[in-house]
């Protein structure tokens, strides 16, 4: 499984990015679709995290600007980030949780597991 994340960039305080992360490979369902979050010197935290039923999650410095969607059909989840701060500045990774492959012997789905993307840089100017 791969997770292909594009949107990051260049924004001025106040503007507004979204990213999105696709998932690929012998999927057959995801459980949780999420973003991470790391600032240079501080730990990885959670922006926002979606269910497959739709419910949502999000960090508390986000809440209210930040909106976390998804399709299930095409496997990507979406993070629509307005009123940008710079304290957003940070490299933005995408996570799939309890993922189900289908085994190519058995073609069954197999347990979940957890897959992270490589990130994308968000810089947010003063």
């Amino acid at each position: 499984v791969q997770l292909q994340a594009s949107g990051g960039g260049l924004v001025q305080a106040g503007g507004s990015l979204r990213l999105s992360c696709a998932a690929s490979g012998r999927i057959f369902n995801i459980k949780d679709m999420g973003w991470y979050r790391q600032a240079p010197g501080k730990q990885r935290e959670l922006v926002a995290a979606v269910t497959s039923g739709g419910s949502t999650n999000y960090g508390d410095s986000v809440k209210g600007r930040f909106t976390i969607s998804r399709d299930n059909a095409k496997d990507t989840v979406y993070l629509q980030m307005n009123s940008l701060k710079p304290e957003d500045t940070a490299v933005y990774y995408c996570n799939a949780g309890g993922v189900r492959t289908i085994s190519s012997g058995t073609g069954l789905p197999g347990d979940g597991m957890d897959y992270w993307g490589k990130g994308t840089l968000v810089t947010v100017s003063s």
